[in-house]
């Protein structure tokens, strides 16, 4: 079987390096030479593990109040990208962690910069915020359909090379700011096959509970796959960096996207060297003060019962 620091290492896309998305496996569950329930009973005592250790890493993170940490999931339809966040962030106490979807973009929201609504939602230092979907759409979609682009009436705007250059510049740039400011940047690509995305649809229109889950527009965009895996490609190439670098998923078994992310952030967590805060002489006074406090009211009890 891969180990998973082998698999971690697959999956990361190298600054600088020429991608192809079809290099990057969307099936993998392990080798074949292990019967898949031993596979699948790995990964998800994998999975319990990390859920275990972004716990722990998450208190230690709202402890320390230094840092904050952005997810960021992209994915073509049914890749999973819900049910991963909510089974890997199942052990995170909520209060510490917010979610944000970004669907198609409001009046108020066009009306600003391309990053402008993602940039309100980013999270306080000590907190995790998940973007499903983000900013990144606007190199994704806006790519594939550039017509979208005339409503946001950029002046003199030009849809060629340079264009797009500059939004990967733009993207840059602002993870830099973050990343120097405190904020921990992790992206996850759940990468589906077209099969198992065919498969994933049928199952929804078959299924009365997931029917509302199916929109013809599912479909519509299904047709330009390639489209979508040639801005991916490029989107990967561009704007994969070592302050905020890509991780391209399996994820035609969801077991396994959910473990490898489960470790992924768990591990990205922990590479910030987070500490408790160290307390002051005067702060170790005053716990000394209200233990003796505490104690003299157990005495005090024990005096009256006499």
């Amino acid at each position: 079987m891969i180990s998973i620091d082998k698999m971690l290492d697959i999956c990361q896309v190298r600054p600088g390096k020429k991608i192809r998305i079809k290099d990057f496996p969307s099936d993998w569950d392990g080798s074949d030479q292990i019967p898949r329930d031993e596979r699948r009973k790995f990964a998800e005592l994998l999975l319990t593990e990390d859920q275990e250790a972004l716990a722990s890493q998450q208190n230690l993170l709202y402890a320390a109040d230094t840092w904050s940490v952005l997810v960021i999931f992209q994915a073509m339809d049914a890749a999973g990208k819900d049910s991963t966040i909510k089974h890997v962030m199942s052990g995170v106490n909520p209060q510490g962690c917010q979610v944000f979807s970004f669907k198609h973009p409001s009046a108020e929201e066009v009306d600003h910069n391309f990053l402008w609504r993602c940039m309100k939602s980013l999270p306080e230092r000590g907190r995790i915020g998940i973007f499903n979907r983000s900013y990144y759409e606007e190199v994704l979609v806006v790519k594939v359909h550039s017509e979208i682009l005339e409503r946001q009436r950029i002046p003199d705007v030009k849809v060629n090379k340079s264009f797009w250059e500059g939004r990967y510049e733009d993207i840059n740039s602002f993870e830099r700011h973050l990343s120097r400011n405190g904020t921990k940047i992790v992206k996850f690509f759940l990468n589906i096959s077209k099969e198992e995305q065919r498969k994933r649809f049928l199952a929804r229109i078959d299924d009365p509970h997931k029917q509302w889950k199916f929109s013809a527009a599912d479909v519509a965009v299904r047709q330009h796959w390639d489209d979508y895996m040639n801005a991916y490609e490029q989107m990967f190439e561009n704007t994969s960096t070592k302050w905020a670098p890509w991780y391209i998923i399996p994820a035609d078994h969801k077991w396994v996207a959910r473990s490898l992310v489960a470790r992924i952030l768990a591990w990205s967590i922990e590479s910030l060297s987070l500490s408790y805060p160290q307390i002051t002489d005067e702060h170790r006074r005053e716990l000394e003060n209200a233990r003796v406090q505490l104690e003299a009211e157990v005495q005090g009890k024990k005096a009256k019962s006499k």
